[in-house]
């Protein structure tokens, strides 16, 4: 049996975050993730993507903000569950909760934080034929290693902000233009990327293809060339290496949606105007998971979330005691002997 005072379900970027504001408190945790490495999310899918609006860093990579955390956290020595899903939960007769992961390891805490971002995901994918002959062999879901691509004619279909994001990464490392296509002329992304999109097609970076999806891929062993069909239904065929159809994830919570909390459209919903607890006492959601009136989807959101839960939960760990906020740069940092 694994003891901690509190139980993190889901190991990125919030969830690591958290450990830093608990040890502040001098409070110990432990993190279960399916993933066999810490980072969620920015560690399995976009390691190498830059990342803008997280404070003080004008740009810093996935991976990198990763390693930040992770040794922002070490000096409070937390302990992790790594490749084990958080199966079940289940309250004891003190008020504490045992958690048991896939493997069947236990842990007891009297705290639990929810922070499994978006839960177990799968992107979405187009419905084409033959689409995964072409899997891994011309069509990709996440950029892992952008070096991969750098040098390939690659083609990105998508309005939102990943597929906006990488396009204007490409456009602008790229010996060779990188083409966009999307299904409608207006995009859901940031209005400062789309007009860098527009900014990049007018210099000759960008080969835009609005009004238009694929409609069909070709290629012997590997992919070879897409055809894409326009408002007008005019199809064109264009040769390329490397196609990512970059739709966003289909989030599902997995086990979470049969612990008793309540649900939301896949998301947990919380007390937005105290401190991120759900519907069950001493069980808090924080970052991508939790859903309140006003909720954005930001890492730096989730790092709010996380210390005003560290902040109740030390009043539910320790009700005896007045919380006293002291600044770290009046105490330092004092992580555990």
């Amino acid at each position: 049996m694994i003891k901690t005072d509190i139980i993190i379900i889901g190991a990125g970027p919030v969830g690591l975050f958290a450990v830093f504001e608990a040890g502040l408190m001098k409070l110990k945790c432990h993190l279960i993730d399916a993933i066999p490495f810490p980072g969620g999310q920015l560690s399995e899918i976009y390691p190498k993507k830059p990342i803008y609006d997280i404070p003080g860093f004008p740009s810093v990579l996935a991976g990198e903000l990763v390693d930040n955390l992770m040794e922002q956290a070490k000096p409070f020595k937390p302990g992790f569950t790594l490749g084990e899903r958080a199966e079940s939960i289940s309250r004891q007769e003190d008020g504490s909760f045992i958690v048991t992961s896939s493997e069947g390891k236990k842990h007891r805490a009297p705290i639990i934080f929810i922070a499994g971002g978006l839960g177990s995901f799968e992107p979405r994918k187009p419905k084409i034929d033959d689409l995964e002959k072409y899997e891994n062999k011309g069509v990709y879901y996440f950029v892992k290693e952008p070096a991969f691509f750098q040098e390939k004619k690659i083609f990105i279909s998508g309005g939102g902000d990943s597929a906006l994001d990488w396009a204007i990464y490409f456009a602008e490392i790229s010996k060779m233009s990188v083409g966009l296509i999307h299904r409608s002329e207006f995009f859901r992304g940031h209005k400062d990327s789309v007009d860098k999109i527009h900014h990049l097609k007018k210099i000759g970076k960008i080969d835009l293809y609005a009004n238009s999806e694929v409609i069909s891929l070709k290629g012997e062993n590997s992919l070879e060339s897409i055809l894409i069909k326009d408002n007008e239904k005019k199809i064109t065929e264009l040769s390329l290496d490397c196609w990512l159809p970059l739709f966003g994830l289909s989030p599902k919570l997995g086990p979470i949606s049969n612990w008793n909390l309540d649900i939301e459209k896949n998301a947990i919903k919380v007390d937005h105007t105290m401190d991120y607890q759900t519907n069950i006492s001493g069980v808090y959601a924080i970052g991508d998971v939790n859903t309140y009136p006003g909720k954005l989807k930001l890492i730096l959101c989730g790092f709010h979330e996380a210390t005003l839960a560290v902040q109740s939960a030390y009043k539910k760990i320790n009700p005896n005691k007045k919380v006293v906020l002291k600044y770290t740069t009046v105490q330092g940092i004092q992580g555990f002997d």
